[in-house]
């Protein structure tokens, strides 16, 4: 059906593109705000004039009411991540003069509940890393797979967009093109993930290719490249063979940091590994390394010097 507010939206997602947003930015706010229009369409709202706060915040209750198809509600990060594009939506609206104003400038969002990870020990880690058969062509590229994650520390989708040409094993260095927030960088990669990946570009990619040279540099099966479903189920397999109640891709991305860090790395050099914009998003990790903690604790508490007491 169309109505004012779905012409408006096709408008919207043709501008986000035009002014640089990443193309996974220009389809979540499709998804997200065509879940919105068919809510709007629900109760007759059709057109921007008819947006008001309250029906922005009737939206914002809704969205704390819903159920999934398994009886859970929405996870308050699930939540604020399909209400940010209806606030940038209307942001625009009014932007083109098609709102008085905007209803979703005073939206409070949820406050989620700050998690840490849950990060594997080395020990866990090469445990994941040795659950895949190498005797196999998508054993041993799934190995190739988590020793680029444990290496450089990608993302899900950066793994996933990542071209041949972009992984340069000689200078040990793989670039990544329009990351989050659209921003490339440059990060290293570790000898043992170079061997891995050589493995997979000399005796199973060909397999994959089967003549030809798609761009992607991890292919699913015969010139497919990876979908995220598809490796985030192949990852948690293996997090789950290893031991580890939970976690896929961001396991090996969130071990890399906390192990770095353990192990004497700077903040900042593995804000700039992971593609933080922000410090504070790194520090997340000075809290995971729990080990280094208990070292300095250990070192330093006055309580060593102390005879232990006798509880016997």
């Amino acid at each position: 059906m169309s109505t004012p507010l779905r012409e408006q939206l096709a408008q919207f997602l043709t501008w986000s593109a035009a002014v640089g947003y990443s193309l996974d930015t220009v389809r979540i706010r499709e998804t997200t705000l065509g879940w919105f229009l068919h809510w709007c369409e629900e109760r007759s709202i059709q057109a921007p004039r008819d947006l008001t706060r309250a029906v922005i915040e009737r939206y914002q209750q809704h969205l704390y009411r819903y159920r999934k198809s398994d009886g859970e509600p929405l996870t308050y990060g699930s939540q604020v991540n399909r209400l940010n594009p209806v606030r940038a939506f209307c942001k625009w609206l009014l932007r083109e003069n098609l709102m008085l104003y905007d209803p979703a400038a005073a939206l409070v969002l949820a406050r989620a509940p700050r998690r840490l990870p849950q990060v594997p020990t080395p020990t866990q880690v090469e445990t994941i890393l040795n659950g895949a058969d190498i005797s196999t062509d998508a054993g041993l590229r799934d190995r190739a797979i988590m020793e680029v994650f444990y290496s450089c520390g990608l993302r899900r989708t950066e793994l996933l967009n990542l071209k041949r040409q972009e992984a340069d094993l000689t200078a040990q260095v793989v670039w990544v093109r329009q990351g989050k927030g659209n921003r490339d960088r440059v990060v290293p990669i570790g000898e043992r993930a170079c061997a891995w990946v050589r493995k997979y570009l000399g005796q199973v990619r060909p397999h994959y290719a089967q003549g030809q040279d798609p761009p992607t540099l991890f292919l699913m099966d015969v010139n497919r490249p990876f979908t995220k479903t598809a490796l985030t189920g192949r990852l948690r397999r293996y997090v789950r063979e290893a031991g580890l109640a939970q976690g896929s891709c961001h396991v090996l991305r969130h071990a890399m940091a906390t192990h770095m860090l353990e192990n004497g790395a700077d903040i900042r050099y593995i804000q700039a590994i992971l593609g933080h914009s922000d410090l504070e998003t790194t520090a997340v990790y000075t809290h995971v390394s729990i080990g280094k903690l208990k070292e300095v604790h250990a070192a330093t508490h006055p309580a060593r010097l102390i005879r232990t007491l006798d509880t016997s």
